[in-house]
């Protein structure tokens, strides 16, 4: 299939794009490189737009002509959850707009086919260990409460012209796949801790009063190629008759603490460092996990990297 990828130059996007010409398919990317980088492309051909734009959804439909594009994978957003906290008009000005010009220009272009980049950050802070993807959803900032609303925009389209969605909800996407494709933005802990080692800073540690068994937050901490698979198993799934489900968790079913990733770290480099204990930081959950059993017994996937192997592999790629 030929499918386009928004966000493809991105540090997830690039990754999807790998896996697709492995999987056979003809991938395409749209992206406004403010984050994304061309040379993650190689030679997969760009299209370069702010799909949150005015205009963006003609400019879709000509790229959808173009390309002859069968089905979509929608990754681009902004997803800083603290700066959704500062900016949540910005976020929703982002991130909503850029679902309706494309779900405008999917439909005008009968393209039925679309896996979404949802979050794990729709359901808030739960009451449980493990999340499954029945939970009420409930943010608890911006950046969760627009992919909760794209995932209705989704099922909204999926009623009135029968889009054939599926929204992954992703956990905490880390590693790298290939030692091309490290992510290069200082964005989620695992970076963030080696960018302060490289720096000689120490590591923040937001909180260590939470309820958890050693008092800084837990999560799922998912390889970035295991989740790029997912959304091939995703595509396959799409051409389903009966397809029961149309959300799915993609996580390993395991939390880790922010500590003992930290302690994943000084094992994986070998060397001492400098951590900083400082205040909970707002919009944070204790803990978050996946429950994956319905991605593993409907898609058959199914998580294959450790915690361990995501750190190395974030090393060797930035190291290189």
């Amino acid at each position: 299939m030929k499918i386009l990828v928004t966000g493809g130059a991105g540090y997830i996007g690039s990754h999807v794009i790998r896996q697709l010409i492995a999987a056979g398919h003809e991938p395409i990317a749209l992206d406004d490189l403010s984050t994304g980088k061309i040379e993650r492309l190689g030679d997969t051909p760009l299209v370069q737009m702010d799909l949150a734009s005015a205009d963006a959804a003609n400019q879709v439909v000509e790229a959808i002509k173009k390309y002859s594009i069968e089905g979509v994978i929608h990754l681009a957003a902004r997803k800083s959850v603290g700066e959704s906290v500062d900016r949540p008009e910005y976020y929703y000005q982002q991130n909503i707009n850029s679902v309706t010009n494309l779900l405008v220009a999917m439909r005008e272009t009968k393209v039925m086919n679309m896996v979404f980049s949802s979050s794990a950050a729709t359901y808030g802070s739960p009451d449980v260990d493990q999340v499954n993807e029945d939970y009420l959803a409930r943010p608890i900032n911006p950046y969760g409460e627009t992919k909760l609303v794209g995932e209705w925009m989704m099922a909204d389209a999926a009623k009135a012209w029968g889009l054939k969605v599926v929204s992954l909800r992703y956990f905490n996407v880390a590693g790298a796949g290939f030692d091309d494709l490290a992510d290069t933005a200082v964005a989620n802990l695992i970076p963030i801790a080696f960018n302060a080692i490289k720096n000689n800073q120490p590591i923040q540690v937001f909180g260590t009063d939470w309820p958890t068994s050693d008092g800084s937050c837990v999560r799922d901490y998912i390889h970035v190629l295991d989740l790029a698979d997912a959304h091939i198993a995703a595509l396959d799934y799409l051409n389903e008759d009966n397809r029961e489900h149309s959300i799915f968790n993609v996580g390993t079913g395991k939390g880790s603490s922010v500590l003992a990733v930290i302690d994943t770290i000084h094992k994986v480099i070998g060397k001492d460092f400098a951590v900083d204990l400082v205040a909970r930081r707002p919009g944070d959950p204790a803990s978050l996990s996946a429950d994956v059993s319905r991605i593993n017994e409907t898609l058959g996937w199914t998580a294959k990297q450790t915690l361990k192997d995501i750190v190395s592999s974030h090393y060797r790629a930035t190291s290189n």
